[in-house]
């Protein structure tokens, strides 16, 4: 929705051209957006969770319909591959929304009983309000639903302001949404820029929540924003993943998961490999193993169905990664394979290996997001530990064993929101996602997002009937 804000190209990362065209939100929009959730929020938040089980499963239909477009949308905005984008994006999609429709219908709670003896207590979970929510352009389809779906399941009402260069799935989530049955109001999108509009939507007085997904400098702009109001906020924040690789780990299978895992999406992921931490006897073979297996990866048209790495999402982002890799031999980084651009047109980097890195080294402490994975040894499992533990970041990391007790020991150890056990990436609906430290806190997907937009009432009635309560002898004297 916009009242008259510039036009804004979407363009493809993988051409430099122009996909799409629309019209830029402004800060006035916002306040119409937010008033229009807020005037919805009654009707939706009082809706049944029958009924709105009922939309929901309505939209799921209507998306898995529509995947085509969706896909389609999704590689031209994003130059993500089309295998990913079929395969993964937005069936992924789909199947959080169908989840969700039934989560609507099963609030979780402490049992009703009389706690005190004089009282039923009892537990209400109602909607929190009208939720404000930014997400980022790596995923832009998943990251409306992780959203945009628990919030709805939950009886809020939601303005969500997509990332101004991929906005595309969004908007057309929206509108299945309306053809679904949703209410006017309940869904609203404004399409601006981060600066103007996601600014004003996040500090605004009349949302009651805030949840973003997206870099961490930004995440906690976006707090300190909504913190003026005191609003509840979730944040899903950056990554530097830890892959861990013992001495007895099927090198194989690591070699295999480190590369898949550190070139998901080009590399544009915060749970994306991006620190391999090996052990000695294994280091020298897996570092060959994985320039190997990146040396076959396939860049190209996004659109075929043969390319394995599309494009990184603007020119800009690419001279951010490049510069990170240039500066790697300086800090004591030896470039095994890639750390180049090829030539022609989009924003396209090769898979890159860095090996031998320093912990103090830039490329080992930062995020890159972009398709390299740098490399470090380990002497033993303390140490292995210490250097996944070793970063601001907390989203998600994996460890390589056969051994049950090394793998129930990194479980416990590691300090991520996930791990992962011989393999690394892997989502599902059923389970929830979020980090610790500099990753943010909050959850998505899974029943537990759900609690994320819901406040607990605790209702308390007395069942004595008495005028002379108990507990009155604290204030009055005995008459």
């Amino acid at each position: 929705m916009s009242t008259g804000g510039p036009t804004h190209a979407v363009v493809s990362p993988a051409t430099g051209r122009p996909v799409a065209e629309y019209q830029l939100a402004q800060p006035a929009d916002v306040d119409a957006a937010v008033s229009s959730a807020r005037a919805a929020l009654r009707g939706w938040s009082t809706a049944t969770p029958a009924e709105r089980s009922a939309v929901l499963a309505k939209l799921a239909k209507l998306a898995d319909e529509a995947t085509a477009d969706l896909v389609a949308e999704e590689v031209s905005q994003t130059g993500k591959p089309v295998r990913l984008a079929t395969e993964f994006d937005v069936p992924g999609s789909v199947d959080n929304i169908d989840f969700f429709a039934g989560a609507a219908r099963h609030l979780e709670g402490k049992a009703s009983g009389e706690y005190s003896g004089d009282h039923t207590s009892s537990i209400r979970r109602e909607a929190v309000g009208v939720v404000a929510t930014i997400t980022p352009w790596n995923y832009p389809l998943q990251m409306a639903v992780w959203k945009v779906l628990p919030a709805l399941a939950a009886g809020c009402s939601v303005v969500i302001k997509p990332a101004e260069i991929t906005p595309l799935t969004t908007l057309t989530l929206a509108r299945l949404a309306g053809e679904a049955g949703l209410p006017p109001g309940v869904f609203n999108v404004v399409t601006g820029s981060g600066a103007d509009v996601g600014t004003t939507l996040a500090g605004h007085a009349d949302v009651d929540m805030v949840t973003f997904t997206g870099s961490t400098p930004v995440g906690r702009r976006v707090m300190a924003a909504a913190a003026v109001h005191g609003h509840r906020t979730q944040l899903e924040l950056g990554g530097k993943a830890p892959f861990v690789v013992f001495d007895d780990a099927d090198l194989d299978a690591a070699i295999q998961g480190s590369v898949a895992g550190s070139l998901i999406n080009t590399g544009q992921d915060c749970t994306a490999a991006t620190r391999a931490i090996v052990a000695r006897p294994l280091y020298d073979d897996f570092v060959a193993g994985v320039a190997e297996v990146m040396g076959k990866v396939v860049i190209g048209d996004p659109h075929d169905p043969d390319t394995d790495l599309g494009p990184l999402i603007t020119l800009a982002h690419r001279a951010k990664v490049a510069g990170m890799v240039e500066r790697a031999p300086g800090e004591g980084g030896r470039i095994v394979t890639g750390g180049v651009a090829p030539e022609g047109p989009g924003s396209f980097y090769r898979p890159t290996l860095i090996a031998d890195v320093s912990e103090q080294s830039e490329v080992w402490r930062d995020e890159i997001f972009g398709p390299v994975l740098a490399v470090r040894s380990f002497t033993d499992d303390d140490d292995a530990i210490r250097q996944a533990n070793d970063t601001a970041y907390g989203l998600a990391a994996s460890a390589w064993t056969r051994d049950v007790y090394r793998a129930q020991r990194a479980s416990r150890e590691i300090h991520a929101g996930c791990v992962w056990i011989n393999d690394h990436i892997p989502i599902i609906s059923e389970m929830p996602h979020g980090g610790f430290g500099a990753s943010g806190f909050g959850k998505d997907m899974s029943q537990y997002s759900l609690e994320e937009y819901l406040s607990i009432k605790h209702v308390m009635s007395d069942i004595t009937g008495v005028v002379d309560k108990a507990w009155h002898r604290t204030i009055f004297t005995k008459r």
